[in-house]
Parts: structure tokens; C-alpha cells; sequence
């Protein structure tokens, strides 16, 4: 009787589940052999993606993004330790020096007040980011919470939510600061991080109930409804999720718009007021001094400008990873 071939001995007759057997190829016979997870086999090389994992795989590529990332990074260290590259006080000013021009020690020059420019420039991006931030942060909280909740319930929720959100939007945000912050007498951010979180939600609402409703539309919500799951698990670990990235993307390019929100109110003297140091404070104080000191608005006017400018690109640049429709 003659030996088994080699693929014979090693399984190369496979059954076909009823009841019968196939003569299989060498390569077909090595291709069953196959352990499962190897390189063919859906190993962690050929395991899908996430969204999360595919946008950051995409952002690491964009010069924009990491152009961007490395300007919010520089702001963020000198918002937190701005003695690392300066040594002065913001607050230390000589008559003396008002309007001068650069100097050893001094490379942007003195304002109208004789205050160091390169100083109060420098701290004055800790309240810019620490005002752009945490009114980011209130405005995404609370816009997503309430327009999730309006988004997934619907019903009288979400015609009353969609009614106050229409009284809001006809508010006019600059004349909305003029009136609310002129009666405020503190001294610190609070107040005006206060005011941007009650007049931005909206927007942020706005979007997450849409991205909510479109999200509990789709086949898994219904499956896992059907399952038994409970709203809150269908809203927090099936709809949130997948209605989260509109969100994110908004809310960082919002938050160059807060800055720039922050400046526009101090320089009309409803923001931040003196002593406090703020970019908008400088340039409203440089103002009358523009032909005389042009390098006194010029410094604080230019860091607002590139701090609006890499949040906003850095949002673009977010958007275009989370988007699957630009995939």
C-alpha cells in the first residue's frame, strides 16, 4: 500500500460538513495550517482601526498639526512658568522709559507707561489660555450634556431646549458683555469665563443634539435597545461615542474664538481692568500711542493674532482627521 503523501498525512483531505471530503490544493492545505492571529490571520497588524486611532495616525502626518501643536505647547509653558524666559515683573513700571524702544534686557520696548512690552506680553498669554480653555471646556460640558439629553429624549425636552437656545442666539455677544460685565466689579478671569460659557452652550447644544439624533438612528442603538439596554448605557457607550467628534471640533476651533473674545472685551474695559495682564488691556492702552510707540501694540496684537491662528488651525486640522467623508 503505497505512503500518504506529505498534505495527505497532514490534513490536505478536508471534510466539506456533510458528511463528505475534498482534495485540496498544496497551498490551500498550508492556508488551513495557518494559525489563527498570524500575519494572515488577523493579527494585530491587519486588527481594524479606530476612528480615534486612524485621526491621530492622520494628525501626525499634517505639517498644519504639528505646526499648530507646537505653537498651543510653547503658550501653554510660558502660561504656566513665563519666568522661564523672563525675569521682570509685569507690574514693574518706570515713567522714565514710557515709549522707549528696545534695549538690552528690554528687546520689545517700554509702553505708554514705561511697563517692560516682552514682559507683559508674555504673562499676558497665561490669561488668554487659561480664559480660552476653561471657557472651552464649560461651554463643550455644558452644550453636550444638554444637547445630547434633547437629542436623545426628544419629546418636551427638546422643544423647550430648542426655544432658550433661540433666545440666546439673538443675543449679540459683544453687546451681551458690554451689559453683563459692566456691572461686575472683580478683578479676576471668573467673571468672563462666566459670561462666554452662558452665551456659547448654545452652539455646542446645537451640535450634539444633532450628531445625537443622526447616532440613535443607526442599526447597533436598535440592536442594543432591543437587547435590554438601559438609556443610559445606549447613551453613554452607544451614542456618545459616535456623536462626540462634531463636538470636539467645533469646541477647538471655538476656542480661538474665546481668546479673541476675551481681548475684544478687555480692550473696550468690560473684560479684565488693570492691574491684571491681559493682551486686550495692552493694545487698548497702546491705542492712543500708535504713531508715537507702534512697537507697543505691535508685540501684544502679534501674539494675539498667532495664538487665534494655531487654535484655529489646529481645529481644522482635527476636523479633517475626524471626518470620515474627506477619508
Amino acid at each position: 500500500m503505497p505512503e500518504p503523501s506529505s498534505y495527505e498525512a497532514r490534513g490536505a483531505v478536508a471534510g466539506t460538513g456533510m458528511g463528505g471530503t475534498m482534495d485540496l490544493a498544496a497551498g490551500e492545505a498550508a492556508t488551513l495550517e495557518r494559525v489563527p492571529g498570524g500575519p494572515a490571520g488577523g493579527g494585530p497588524d491587519s486588527r481594524p482601526r479606530s476612528l480615534g486611532s486612524d485621526a491621530w495616525r492622520d494628525l501626525r502626518r499634517n505639517p498644519v498639526f504639528l505646526l499648530s501643536a507646537l505653537v498651543i505647547l510653547f503658550l501653554v509653558f510660558i502660561s504656566l512658568w513665563p519666568s522661564a524666559i523672563t525675569s521682570g515683573n509685569p507690574l514693574d513700571c518706570d515713567l522714565a522709559k514710557a515709549q522707549d524702544g528696545s534695549s538690552p534686557g528690554h528687546p520689545f520696548g517700554f509702553d505708554g507707561q514705561g511697563c517692560d512690552v516682552y514682559t507683559r506680553t508674555v504673562y499676558g498669554a497665561r490669561t488668554s489660555v487659561t480664559v480660552g480653555v476653561c471657557a472651552t471646556l464649560g461651554v463643550a460640558l455644558l452644550g453636550s450634556v444638554l444637547g445630547g439629553l434633547a437629542g436623545f429624549f426628544g419629546g418636551a425636552w427638546d422643544g423647550v431646549l430648542s426655544r432658550i437656545t433661540d433666545v440666546f442666539f439673538a443675543i449679540p455677544v459683544v453687546l451681551g458683555g458690554l451689559v453683563l460685565l459692566s456691572v461686575v466689579t472683580s478683578n479676576t478671569v471668573w467673571p468672563v469665563i462666566g459670561f462666554m460659557v452662558l452665551l456659547g452652550w448654545p452652539q455646542i447644544s446645537r451640535i450634539a443634539r444633532g450628531s445625537v439624533i443622526t447616532a440613535r438612528q443607526n442599526d447597533y442603538v436598535q440592536a442594543a435597545r432591543a437587547l435590554g439596554a438601559s438609556p443610559a448605557r445606549l447613551l453613554l457607550r452607544h451614542i456618545a461615542p459616535n456623536a462626540v467628534a462634531p463636538v470636539i471640533v467645533v469646541a477647538t476651533i471655538a476656542l480661538g474664538t474665546y481668546i479673541s473674545l476675551e481681548a475684544t472685551l478687555s480692550y473696550l474695559g468690560v473684560g479684565l481692568k488693570p492691574p491684571s495682564v491681559s493682551w486686550g488691556i495692552d493694545i487698548s492702552a497702546a491705542s492712543p500711542y500708535i504713531r508715537n510707540a507702534p512697537h507697543a501694540l505691535l508685540w501684544p496684537s502679534g501674539a494675539l493674532a498667532v495664538t487665534v491662528l494655531a487654535f484655529i488651525m489646529l481645529g481644522d486640522a482635527v476636523r479633517d482627521a475626524l471626518d470620515p467623508k474627506l477619508r
